[in-house]
């Protein structure tokens, strides 16, 4: 293993709802899962369907050490947990972390709400993986290893998000999906969080022209991941958590578009690999 490797796998990329059928086929339909590897380390962001392959790849891999983290809990972003492999593995740790729940409900309260009947039928006293729970509020500077920093913000979403901001080995990469942003204003809290990143992946459910007929949903646009990246001079953007609409035409699309504004801009696809 090269041990000064931080490589970024994303192993979903679509918001709201996975998809499937011809015209999903390049970029992919499972919803959010992105994979940084730093080092020996993997941390896992957000539990959508593409956590079901990622588990079972990075279980192949001899992984047995892992720390998720929740941007939140719509149903989009954890429909993957209770289908995680490591969780049954009584040779596996799995550390799960959120924040967006802060002083109302513990991270060990949220898994277990969602993952029992009726909507799933065994609660998480099955898993034979040794589980562990964190809690954490926005702001707070995570360190699941000694030499990785993570910074957090509180992202402007229903019911709230958290934004990460992970640095290692001298290198950055941030993670700010579901969080809306108002016409004409930066985020000071994304910025923060993406300021001279080397890569910065950002939620583009939608497209400026779009934005207008979706207030209040908390998504923002491919336009604004550009305004962003300039402004905060990050190295790279993806565009993610894409619209269970939009097909494989349309963002190929969104990605010429994006590219002739921002070279470093790209629409990222289910099983894309970027070393930073």
């Amino acid at each position: 293993m090269n041990e000064n490797v931080f490589r970024v796998r994303f192993w979903g990329v679509r918001g709201s709802l996975p998809v499937s059928g011809a015209e999903f086929q390049q970029y992919g339909g499972n919803t959010i899962c992105i994979e940084m590897q730093v080092g020996q380390h993997h941390l896992l962001f957000d539990a959508g369907s593409g956590l079901m392959p990622a588990g079972q790849v990075l279980r192949n891999e001899g992984v047995n050490d892992f720390n998720l983290f929740f941007s939140h809990c719509h149903y989009d972003h954890i429909i993957g947990l209770p289908y995680f492999s490591a969780l049954f593995d009584p040779h596996a740790t799995v550390t799960l972390w959120s924040g967006h729940m802060a002083g109302r409900m513990s991270t060990r309260q949220i898994i277990g709400e969602f993952m029992r009947p009726p909507w799933f039928p065994v609660e998480p006293d099955i898993c034979r993986a040794s589980l562990n729970a964190r809690d954490f509020r926005a702001g707070d500077v995570l360190a699941p290893y000694p030499e990785v920093s993570i910074k957090t913000g509180k992202l402007f979403h229903p019911g709230g998000a958290i934004g990460y901001r992970v640095e290692w080995g001298g290198r950055s990469v941030a993670f700010i999906t579901d969080t809306e942003h108002h016409p004409g204003t930066l985020d000071p809290v994304v910025l923060e969080l993406i300021e001279n990143s080397d890569l910065f992946i950002y939620d583009c459910t939608y497209s400026d022209d779009e934005m207008a007929r979706h207030i209040g949903y908390g998504h923002s646009s491919w336009q604004q991941a550009i305004r962003l990246a300039k402004a905060a001079n990050a190295k790279r953007v993806a565009f993610i958590h894409h619209s269970p609409l939009r097909t494989d035409s349309a963002l190929n699309a969104i990605d010429i578009a994006g590219k002739a504004q921002f070279a470093g801009a790209f629409v990222a696809r289910d099983g894309q690999i970027i070393d930073v």
